[in-house]
């Protein structure tokens, strides 16, 4: 397989007037942004990288190790008295000198605040839940939610901080027969939500427990066409599942699709919440999905009906192959231009940007004079709900394959990404590695 890097790859950006009405004089031309630029602009939208609480005991305060020790002294007198099975995501929390212990431990002091007491009470519920739950023999059942699988709640990558990604999309039970099959009764819900565990309880299982390690999962809710009033009996019971069996396993919760009644709801609860809760929001309203995403997940492995380049196949084959990003600013038309193809080669190539709105076209220029540039793909406007175009094309005479987006109708910036792969004649596979 030849390297994505072994052609020449070079991108042109045109920029062109954005506002009909301005005034510009015909002697000063826009300046031509550079590949460098556009990649230190898309490295600007992201905010900088979430940091955790450290799980390194030296770096706890005094009080804060004074309480860790007292949670296991007072968790030792309770298991002497009533041995429960003190263990937890197959770490047992008693064993002396366990890092992977103290990193379970202060999950728990941090959701109460290092209080002691209301710790172990919490701790104790949740050892006596998992197994009353059988929530360590959870990841091997068959629940019956195959339909769900991939759609309504699903782990799929990783962050830029290799933190497991969780994605949670409710719209599908907008269909009433699909409510009715799956929240009809008690006994329904009660498998639901063992379901739902189980989605979680695999995330967990990706997780180091650590110090320095990653530690918890980030939360992607999408909040399109979600029928609110329908699951507000389930989504209360899953977040009070959450809250008590669960604490300090997100390390941020992202809201895309955000309707605009979302921000008025926002403002009324914000005061309840704590600044810590409130520290892992993220807010994206419908149409910045993608450059939400993009600031903190990689675009190979952000799945395609968000303005990735991940499909659901992809991640059972290894890592993702790695993509490049870039910007396409409003009234600008950018030309990626794939060089040093070789006669009889095939090339590979996915791209997209996210929320489309914009031209798309690929053509292929031979290097030879007097031979004829081909339309591999014809100029067509992308809608915005368009996924990533995957194509390939085997070229008959050396030269170069140029992609184009052009944004030069919108005001709009989007971010991009695309990857490539040329397959040379002798190459037996073509597939994207």
């Amino acid at each position: 397989m030849e390297e994505a890097s072994s052609p020449m790859i070079s991108i042109k950006q045109t920029l062109q007037l954005q506002d009909h009405h301005a005034k510009q004089p015909p002697s000063s031309p826009f300046k031509k942004s550079s590949f460098v630029s556009s990649l230190m602009e898309a490295a600007a939208l992201r905010s900088p990288s979430f940091r955790e609480d450290s799980y390194f005991v030296s770096h706890l305060k005094s009080s804060e190790r004074k309480a860790l020790k007292q949670l296991k002294d007072k968790l030792t007198a309770t298991a002497a008295t009533a041995p429960p099975d003190v263990s937890m995501w197959g770490i047992p929390l008693l064993a002396f000198g366990n890092d992977r212990a103290d990193v379970v431990l202060l999950k728990f002091l941090r959701a109460r605040d290092f209080r002691v007491s209301d710790t172990l009470h919490m701790l104790l519920n949740c050892l006596s839940w998992r197994r009353e739950f059988e929530a360590d023999a959870i990841l091997d059942q068959d629940l019956g939610f195959k339909e769900l699988e991939g759609v309504v709640a699903y782990m799929h990558g990783f962050d830029r901080e290799g933190h497991p990604v969780c994605y949670n999309d409710y719209r599908v039970f907008r269909d009433k027969d699909l409510f009715e099959r799956v929240f009809g009764d008690d006994e329904k819900l009660h498998r639901f939500l063992r379901w739902r565990v189980q989605v979680l309880e695999r995330g967990i299982k990706l997780l180091h427990f650590k110090p320095g390690g990653v530690n918890s999962i980030i939360q992607v809710t999408d909040l399109k066409d979600m029928p609110k009033r329908e699951l507000r009996v389930a989504s209360n019971h899953i977040l009070s599942l959450f809250q008590d069996n669960y604490p300090e396993m997100v390390a941020r919760k992202i809201f895309i699709n955000v309707p605009w009644y979302f921000s008025l709801l926002y403002s009324v609860f914000s005061p309840l919440l704590t600044q810590r809760t409130k520290s892992k929001f993220v807010i994206s309203k419908e149409g910045n999905v993608a450059e939400t995403l993009y600031r903190f997940i990689r675009p190979e492995d952000i799945p395609v009906k968000y303005g990735g380049l991940s499909r659901p196949n992809d991640l059972r084959n290894g890592p993702p192959k790695p993509a490049s990003e870039f910007i396409v600013k409003g009234g600008e038309k950018v030309n990626i231009q794939i060089e040093g193809v070789e006669g009889g080669s095939t090339i590979i190539w996915e791209i997209v940007v996210g929320g489309w709105d914009l031209e798309y076209s690929a053509e292929f220029v031979p290097v030879a004079e007097g031979s004829y540039t081909i339309a591999v793909e014809k100029p067509r406007k992308m809608a915005a709900a368009e996924e990533a175009v995957q194509d390939t094309f085997t070229a008959g005479e050396a030269g170069k394959l140029v992609l184009s987006v052009d944004n030069s109708a919108s005001r709009k910036r989007k971010v991009a990404a695309y990857r490539y792969t040329v397959r040379k004649p002798t190459a037996i596979s073509n597939q994207l590695e």
